[in-house]
């Protein structure tokens, strides 16, 4: 592994833990906020999305879906 792609992946892996860190803020207070849908995406505009990022947003989705998270001032 050459170095730039090291830091490549070391990039996406802080990009990715921090996406599951408000991920799990969401989930654990089982709403989401204006607020928290732009920290959402603010975490993704590097443009591409690896597989454990969709992973994480899916999680948002099905909650949503399931009732276990509620949209609040929207």
């Amino acid at each position: 592994m050459s170095y730039h792609s090291f830091m490549y992946t070391a990039l996406d892996y802080k990009l990715e833990a921090k996406l599951k860190k408000i991920v799990d803020r969401i989930i654990f207070s089982a709403k989401m906020s204006p607020d928290d849908h732009k920290l959402l995406l603010s975490s993704l505009v590097k443009g591409r999305i690896s597989e454990g990022e969709r992973r994480q947003i899916n999680r948002i989705f099905d909650y949503i879906q399931t009732g276990n998270i509620k949209l609040v001032g929207w």
